[in-house]
């Protein structure tokens, strides 16, 4: 075996042990979730908030930055799109169109991207989902702030307690994750419970099997 071969060789057996590592690092976040009964109730409950919403005519409103943006996209899309089986569309979008968003950050600043698209298309039985990581984005802080003051419910997603955003979400979902020091494992937990609320909301709205 000549020096390339074992260079190559040692790369492998490298990135065999990161494989490992990320895996684990996200099994053992997810099992910390499987044991936290609180915050299973608090999805559950998130769930709910949302059906009562969207059984009264009202729609769910996403928000996030970066990865949290994808993921608020991807809720909205699953709802008014299709999820695993087909049933009727329902009221969910994400403030996400790029004309927008440069429109209202180029006028009002980047803290106010969110918060002036609250204020146009929110109404009172309304459910903003508010999708931050660390908490204490300040855009989607804003937006939670307009969603409250027209009266509509805000569910916040993060993954660190005491933050400013538990302050302005009933519930606020604070998933394990923030301990290992990386944000990509709280947004891993993020879309696994995103996709627990579609599965808990399209028994809700159209029964088992939906």
């Amino acid at each position: 075996m000549d020096v390339q071969e074992r260079a190559l060789q040692q790369d492998t057996l490298q990135q065999k042990d990161m494989i490992k590592q990320a895996l684990n690092e996200a099994r053992g976040c997810l099992e910390v979730l499987l044991e936290d009964a609180d915050t299973q109730a608090q999805i559950a409950a998130a769930a709910t908030v949302m059906i009562r919403s969207l059984k009264s005519g009202g729609k769910i409103i996403s928000c996030g930055n970066g990865g949290s943006l994808c993921d608020a996209m991807h809720f909205a899309e699953e709802l008014s799109g299709r999820f695993r089986a087909d049933r009727p569309a329902l009221a969910a979008l994400s403030i996400s169109e790029p004309g927008f968003l440069t429109c209202a950050g180029n006028d009002f600043g980047y803290e106010k991207i969110f918060s002036r698209f609250v204020q146009a298309h929110l109404k009172p039985n309304d459910v903003l989902l508010a999708i931050s990581t660390s908490g204490k984005s300040a855009n989607v802080l804003e937006a939670a702030k307009a969603a409250r003051e027209i009266g509509g419910q805000v569910v916040g997603l993060t993954g660190r307690s005491g933050s400013p955003l538990a302050a302005l979400a009933s519930p606020c979902l604070v998933t394990p994750g923030a301990a290992t020091g990386w944000a990509d494992r709280v947004q891993e937990l993020h879309i696994k419970i995103i996709h627990i609320w579609i599965e808990l909301i399209e028994q809700g709205m159209f029964g088992a099997g939906a």
